[in-house]
């Protein structure tokens, strides 16, 4: 079911659903969602998300549940200090 979003609250711009891959942190651990629906702006790429969405991502990593895991390799940037 496609949701409204109204026009984006901080530029304006056309509000579009789309369903994204989100990644998400909870309690230090990075969780991967896939095929969440979430109000996309065309023009700066602020995301909104339903109440509904919004509570049943909460459920997804609360459940135990897990589809298939997958390893991430983690890089650290060192910057040159001038």
């Amino acid at each position: 079911m496609k949701h409204d979003y109204g026009d984006c609250y901080f530029c304006g711009g056309e509000v579009v659903e789309k369903s994204i891959e989100l990644e998400f942190r909870w309690e230090g651990q990075l969780y991967i969602l896939e095929e969440v629906p979430v109000g996309i702006c065309q023009q700066c790429g602020e995301k909104y998300f339903t109440a509904e969405v919004s509570e049943a991502i909460d459920e997804a990593i609360k459940s135990g549940e897990v589809k298939r895991m997958v390893n991430v390799p983690v890089k650290e940037l060192k910057l040159m200090r001038v």
